[in-house]
């Protein structure tokens, strides 16, 4: 037995959030085509395949930053542009792999960090000056991000071939 199936009370509330808003987002994309994964439906950037590597991009830099403060969150460069598309090679089948691969890791993470450790969020445009966040604000924005973009992704897959997550 693993230590998240041993989980109870909030820790155990904010990771079946969690989990159940990665399972829709998978779910949208069961039964694609690397093609159809790779496919722009919008004039945006974004393509389902795309979405699952940000969505997989985010919960690991977040959790970085659970664990190691600003630093560790922007130790590697972000590809602003890249990490709504696929790349040539990329599969999907690769992309949802790396993704499940982060997941585990920030379930056995959610049942060893403290929840209350804070740290300062690092300096940009979108953060309030000096303020901190939590671990569990931290995972309370990886659900709210994760969900967001589960709904964009239904939006995505229903233009490919009319199917929706829910409904």
């Amino acid at each position: 037995m693993t230590s998240t199936e041993q989980l109870t009370g909030e820790r155990a509330d904010l990771l079946q959030a969690l989990r159940r808003h990665r399972g829709f987002l998978l779910h949208t994309v069961d039964g694609l085509t690397d093609e159809q994964a790779a496919t722009r439906t919008t004039v945006s950037e974004l393509c389902l395949g795309g979405l699952i590597k940000h969505v997989a991009g985010i919960e690991e830099r977040w959790m970085r930053f659970a664990v190691g403060g600003a630093d560790a969150m922007l130790r590697e460069e972000v590809d602003w542009v890249g990490q709504f598309r696929m790349a040539p090679g990329e599969t999907l089948a690769g992309l949802v792999e790396r993704f499940q691969q982060v997941a585990a890791e920030t379930d056995e993470l959610v049942a060893t960090l403290d929840l209350d450790a804070a740290h300062p969020l690092p300096q940009a445009p979108w953060f309030e000056p000096g303020a901190s966040w939590t671990v569990r604000r931290v995972l309370l924005h990886l659900i709210a991000e994760t969900s967001q973009h589960s709904g964009h992704a239904d939006i995505l897959r229903e233009a490919i071939d009319g199917t929706k997550t829910m409904g």
